[in-house]
């Protein structure tokens, strides 16, 4: 951006590094970083004596004139500045390193989030993750799938009521979303054929984990007249493509600063399948009864077999036994379901899969839960007036963008995370 007498750059002060007879004031901005030379003789003296009480992380405006052959590496840019303007003198004293000459930890990182955010490593996760989301819609957009904003208040706890947060609501109780699906389902049955939602659900588990938070976000899909699960399976695989497509042609810089060697992964994911399942994990070491659900080490020890025998990262693991699945997912036969869930890396990312369409069987499967058919009377007496055969599933888009870079802590992938100790900044 230039100005009359010569370009005009903006930052926050990196570091000075006085010379006598030169000075070097480095700024960074989320685009680049841009070194200021400041020669006696050359500079008026009145930007010496402005930049004299200069701190770190102060922010500041510069015009002049752009060196054409600049002599830092370390620098995008060379400025010789004929007028600064100062916005904010910044405190000497700083709570946390955004130059990270002295590191710090994440619990103090996150104390300090906005300081933390001026690292160019930090912002480079969410730079890559804006462009994961933005191939991830545009694939969707191009293939007919229309954006819908899904309520995230609702009257009823959708799954399990344990890990739901109540909120007052004027005169009586209700709840923050864990997921957006059964209103999905809604409007699938409103008529229309292929939608996604991109919000925030919110689960109250007591979880200190790497790979948990109490708020996060998912890109969630619906479509209808679909054959079977492997139709959303197809979808699936690739939005995912897109995604990591998108982050590859836009963010070669950004990756490189984070050290990942990104691929877009081939299609199609390989898929196993239960009871097959229990066969591979007794393989590897692993015993899981027949009809249960397996744990995340089990999600680790398939993720091994499935780089040996596939060279992939992403798979599916379809037919889940119905007994550890909720009431709406479809049943192949008494004891699997069409369940499909998405690991990557090891790692849940998604559940999805068929759900069922129609009313008596939906009901029925209410009661085999132990559940009220009243209290769900809201969602499923719709399914009485018309449904199609329909599917979808939910990416969590932290979960995704942590595994893609190798992070140690999915809270590295979320701005401003929330769990069960905190709620502030």
């Amino acid at each position: 951006m230039g100005e009359e007498g010569g370009v005009k750059v903006h930052g926050w002060v990196s570091e000075i590094r006085d010379l006598g007879r030169i000075r070097f004031v480095v700024i960074r901005n989320w685009r680049e970083k841009i070194q200021l030379t400041l020669k006696r003789g050359v500079t008026p003296d009145d930007l010496f004596e402005l930049t004299d009480d200069l701190t770190q992380e102060s922010v500041i405006e510069a015009v002049g004139e752009e060196v054409a052959e600049k002599k830092a590496k370390a620098v995008d840019r060379e400025i010789v500045p004929a007028r600064i303007i100062v916005h904010s003198i910044a405190h000497p004293k700083l709570p946390m390193d955004p130059n990270w000459k002295v590191p710090a930890q994440l619990p103090t990182r996150l104390d300090n989030r906005p300081l933390d955010l001026r690292r160019p490593e930090v912002q480079a996760v969410f730079k890559i993750e804006a462009s994961l989301i933005h191939g991830m819609e545009e694939w969707l957009r191009e293939n007919g799938f229309l954006r819908v904003f899904t309520p995230a208040i609702i009257g009823a706890a959708s799954e399990s009521g344990a890990e739901v947060f109540r909120v007052q609501y004027f005169d009586r109780e209700a709840y923050l979303r864990q997921d957006p699906q059964l209103h999905r389902q809604l409007t699938i049955i409103g008529g229309f054929e292929r939608i996604y939602d991109l919000g925030v659900n919110w689960r109250a588990e007591l979880s200190h984990t790497p790979r948990h938070l109490s708020e996060f976000r998912s890109i969630a899909v619906e479509l209808a007249f679909i054959e079977n699960e492997q139709d959303t399976m197809r979808v699936e695989e690739e939005m995912i493509r897109a995604g990591i497509k998108r982050v590859v042609e836009e963010r070669s810089k950004e990756l490189e600063l984070l050290n990942v060697d990104l691929e877009v992964p081939k299609a199609p994911f390989p898929e196993l399948r239960f009871p097959k399942v229990y066969d591979i994990l007794e393989e590897m070491g692993k015993s899981v009864e027949y009809g249960e659900d397996y744990d995340t080490e089990s999600e680790r020890l398939l993720w091994q077999y499935v780089k040996q025998e596939y060279g992939a990262d992403f798979f599916f693991v379809n037919r889940f036994p119905f007994k550890v699945k909720p009431f709406y997912v479809m049943k192949e036969d008494e004891t699997w379901a069409r369940s499909v869930d998405l690991l990557y890396k090891g790692l849940e990312l998604s559940s999805g899969g068929q759900r069922e369409h129609r009313y008596d069987i939906l009901v029925s499967q209410i009661r085999e839960k132990g559940m009220n058919p009243k209290s769900l009377e809201w969602f499923t007496k719709f399914f009485a007036y018309g449904a199609p055969p329909h599917g979808g599933f939910a990416v969590g888009i932290e979960r995704l963008t942590m595994k893609m870079l190798d992070l140690p802590n999915i809270k590295e992938a979320a701005l401003f995370p929330r769990d069960p100790e905190r709620v502030l900044p």
